[in-house]
């Protein structure tokens, strides 16, 4: 691509106070999400994010540079991208400085030249400062989270931005070249396949490939003082395990299953849909939880067996099938947490019935039947307990209805038919449907849509 010669300083001061030149031209501040209206942008789709990051964990000063490639879906003159905190330093548009502004999380954009629809362009933003987590509406720390000796990194479902510009929504995926540069000593995981490393002038810079599409929010550059283990697995998937040594210990029985785990996983769910696996395993108490980082899970301390195929499944179902908005997550949390059950059931554990027995059996009164899975309400409730427990109980009342030969027919056309694509609730439904040939929407809306405690499956008896 050649190379264009940059407008003048007085120019592109000039250009930041212009209004568009036509109304409909300007993409959206979001994309309508209704628990993050400002997630995501509209008028483009971003097909490539080429990050370049440079980190001082004495410090924790962030220097980047973000390379987006993207597509206008419709005439722009002026578009946004999602970034939280940091100092922008320059932005341009296909190699001509453009001008931006700053409003809240927006990155305002006005590029020298408007953007044709369908037309293909580049991005790229240069940014430092020290980047802080945002507070989720359930108050916890997501995005950019330093610890003793580096980062924790997970962004679900708003920190992509607290560390590169994005178009953050799941509804956009993109592949990823990471490039970061840390002190030596540090090792830098981010996803995907680990293409090298070089050390100089006491730093390290680990390259990193994400081929498959990945949402920004599942995006991670976790840093810190880790312990490596890699190896390929019999079916050729490359697997990078980065454990803090303090966690060593409780680690390391635990991750030597995950061959065994994908395994399995494949078995059920249909072929792993990835080139790479493994896990960051961090020492980062103030987290409180792990993320299902495409690739690479991230933990906040050693897991147990149950996470570790919990995450393991979310590379189905919410990496690979992704949402069209979080009021869905329950595709995400309700897979995954079935998942284990289906786990414990095949290893010696309590059978998913006994599971579900179990829970059915709290109170009306009990936070379990608090609200539906697929309406939690909020951006609050996402990550609460209906979300996860009764959306796998859901999938339980499914399979007790379809039985067991079906059963994991569905979850491997779900997996296979949206794989590096989007779902929602709708299409699950129309699939059961289609493949069956029963009428599973009053089932399936009851247990995923009506408030308060379900009838148990199947009258009074054991469903």
């Amino acid at each position: 691509m050649a190379v264009l010669a940059t407008v003048p300083v007085a120019l592109a001061a000039l250009l930041a106070t212009a209004t568009p030149a036509a109304a409909g031209t300007t993409g959206a501040a979001g994309v309508g999400d209704p628990y993050f209206p400002l997630a995501g942008n509209g008028g483009y789709h971003v097909s490539h994010y080429d990050l370049t990051l440079r980190y001082d964990t004495r410090s924790r000063h962030l220097d980047g540079r973000a390379v987006l490639t993207a597509r206008a879906t419709q005439p722009l003159t002026r578009f946004d991208l999602d970034l939280s905190g940091l100092k922008v330093t320059g932005v341009t548009v296909d190699h001509t400085r453009a001008a931006y502004r700053r409003d809240g999380q927006e990155l305002v954009v006005t590029p020298r030249h408007a953007l044709r629809a369908g037309q293909r362009f580049r991005v790229t933003v240069t940014y430092d400062g020290t980047p802080k987590p945002v507070t989720d509406p359930d108050g916890s720390p997501d995005g950019w989270i330093a610890t003793d000796d580096g980062a924790f990194v997970a962004g679900e479902p708003q920190g992509a931005m607290t560390w590169f510009p994005a178009d953050n929504h799941p509804l956009d995926k993109a592949s990823y070249d990471f490039t970061l540069t840390v002190p030596e000593g540090r090792t830098a995981v981010a996803n995907g396949v680990l293409l090298g490393t070089r050390t100089t002038r006491g730093t390290t810079t680990f390259r990193w490939h994400q081929a498959e599409p990945m949402a920004a929010y599942l995006a991670t550059a976790t840093i810190g003082t880790f312990k490596v283990r890699q190896y390929t697995t019999r079916n050729g998937i490359r697997v990078y395990d980065a454990v803090d040594p303090r966690e060593a210990g409780a680690a390391e029985p635990v991750l030597r299953q995950l061959p065994a785990v994908l395994a399995w996983e494949s078995g059920i769910f249909g072929a792993y849909p990835f080139r790479a696996a493994g896990s960051i395993v961090d020492r980062a108490p103030d987290v409180g939880y792990a993320l299902e980082t495409q690739t690479r899970p991230v933990y906040d301390s050693a897991p147990d067996i149950d996470t570790l195929v919990h995450e393991t499944a979310h590379q189905w179902f919410g990496d690979s099938v992704s949402l069209t908005t979080w009021k869905d997550i329950w595709l995400n949390e309700g897979f995954a947490t079935y998942a284990s059950w289906l786990y414990d059931e095949q290893h010696g554990g309590p059978s998913a019935q006994q599971t579900f027995d179990k829970l059915y059996a709290r109170p009306a009164s009990d936070e379990l039947w608090a609200y539906p899975p697929a309406d939690p309400g909020s951006g609050a409730r996402i990550f609460g307990t209906p979300v996860y427990a009764r959306g796998a109980m859901a999938l339980h009342a499914l399979r007790r209805a379809v039985g067991d030969r079906a059963f994991p027919h569905l979850l491997r056309a779900w997996a296979a038919e949206h794989r590096s694509g989007h779902g929602t609730t709708a299409d699950f439904i129309a699939l059961c449907e289609r493949l069956t040939g029963k009428n599973l929407s009053g089932l399936l809306h009851t247990w995923l849509y009506a408030p308060g405690k379900p009838a148990r499956p199947g009258g009074a008896g054991t469903p």
